[in-house]
């Protein structure tokens, strides 16, 4: 049987990248059997053409001019594979306004100029797939846009970092210090290049913006979000947590208030019971939580970063623009159509006077009397009341520790009282202040 030739340029080579081509090389018959088509890897712009690479690919494949493959008139796919987001804007768009289809992995391209990109596609009538931009070979993606169409979303949160969820597993499990495991981590190369990115949560942030806007069509940005890292975490923390029956999670939670219409974004390290299947997720594993009006919840595991994981996830984006281009499948919808879809539920963001959970608090105070006194003074204050309190003294020092949840609060009222006793000259260090994931399904 003949079938249609499908050409796919490479828009960088590095670690996904040659993931890609050698998965599709070493899977091509089957691939070519499932979809009825004839793949061929056309072309791939790289920085360095005498670079050294473990994946063998033909020197008349590879090329210095990137903006000639997302422009050749002979490629049908072109896989934005490079990073960035200013030339790789320049490109995505080049590529689109040409009417091809793109396939990425870059989550902060598409967050910070996802309706751009999808605009140009709509006028170049190409179509842009991003399946590997959040949490790598589970496709979650997917599951949002196709299996999940029915229903609205309540909940949806989960472990989007696997470097974040590496170091907290770590710490768990063998008791060392954040500090030690974070320079093994940077070692074995687990860490980006721009540490923030994972450690301050902004990695997590940008596949945050991603689920919310394909789960409410709305775009949110960063001064909307609460975004936190895992910096202050301590083996104090992993402990006294444990003693509570919690692990400590960088948590991604999108809730909507559907009375209201109001979306709730944060990204933090959150207590999550240790009864909660996310919450025993190790090492590089991501793991996504769904709670849909129709379907209830759903669960979505699987490794999160990684050359193989995330070049499934490009891949399997690759076999649907090769159905797309042969005729057989309707393209996913674009920004235009969910807010046609969600034009009478238009959504806001959701005030922090109306977000309430429970919480747990740290404070490094002067061992002296009164101290509890005036602590608890200043939450009544501001009507945050303590559930629990253990102080433990630090041997040898005129310091204590005095660990704390809260019955339910507001986001408003806990944030400011943080502030609060942060300005108390017994409290020592900065507070830290955990939200206890008690999500409600």
């Amino acid at each position: 049987m003949a079938y249609k030739t499908i050409k796919i340029g490479f828009i960088g080579l590095g670690t996904v990248g040659q993931g890609v081509w050698k998965h599709i090389e070493g899977n091509r018959r089957r691939l070519e059997s499932r979809l009825g088509v004839s793949l061929e890897l056309h072309r791939a712009a790289v920085r360095d053409l005498e670079k050294e690479r473990p994946v063998t690919i033909p020197t008349d494949k590879l090329t210095t001019d990137s903006m000639g493959v997302a422009t050749d008139p002979e490629i049908d796919i072109v896989c934005e594979l490079m990073g960035g987001t200013s030339l790789a804007r320049e490109l995505t768009l080049a590529a689109l306004e040409a009417g091809k289809i793109v396939v990425s992995a870059n989550k902060a391209l598409l967050c910070e100029h996802g309706q751009e990109i999808f605009a140009a596609a709509r006028r170049g009538g190409g179509h842009f797939f991003f399946e590997a931009s959040v949490a790598g070979g589970i496709p979650i993606i997917k599951a949002l846009r196709e299996g999940l169409v029915a229903n609205g979303f309540k909940l949806i949160y989960g472990i989007l970092n696997g470097t974040c969820n590496y170091i907290l597993t770590r710490m768990e499990r063998e008791g060392a210090s954040f500090d030690s495991i974070l320079d093994e981590a940077r070692k074995l190369g687990y860490v980006e290049a721009d540490e923030s990115l994972d450690l301050d949560g902004w990695d997590t942030a940008h596949k945050a913006v991603i689920l919310a806007f394909l789960a409410h069509g709305k775009w949110v940005t960063y001064d909307e979000m609460l975004v936190e890292g895992i910096r202050k975490i301590s083996q104090e923390d992993i402990r006294e947590t444990a003693a509570l029956g919690y692990s400590i999670k960088l948590l991604a939670a999108i809730e909507r208030d559907f009375q209201t219409h109001k979306l709730f974004i944060s990204v933090r390290p959150s207590l999550i019971s240790r009864q909660n299947v996310v919450a025993n997720l190790g090492g590089p594993y991501n793991g996504v939580s769904v709670t849909g009006d129709v379907v209830g919840t759903t669960l979505y595991i699987g490794r999160g970063a990684g050359q193989d994981a995330t070049a499934s996830a490009v891949i399997s984006d690759i076999a649907d623009a090769a159905l797309l281009l042969r005729g057989d499948r309707v393209p996913l919808p674009t920004e235009e159509e969910d807010d046609i879809r969600l034009a009478d539920t238009p959504c806001g963001i959701l005030p922090l006077d109306h977000v309430r959970g429970e919480y747990y608090l740290r404070l490094t105070v002067k061992d002296a009397p009164g101290v509890l006194a005036q602590v608890a003074a200043v939450m009544a204050g501001k009507n945050v009341s303590i559930a629990t309190v253990n102080q433990k003294e630090r041997p040898g020092q005129a310091s204590a520790s005095l660990i704390l949840t809260t019955h339910e609060s507001n986001e408003r009222d806990i944030q400011q009282t943080v502030k609060d006793l942060n300005d108390l000259p017994t409290v020592l260090e900065e507070p830290l202040l955990l939200r206890i994931a008690n999500f409600e399904e």
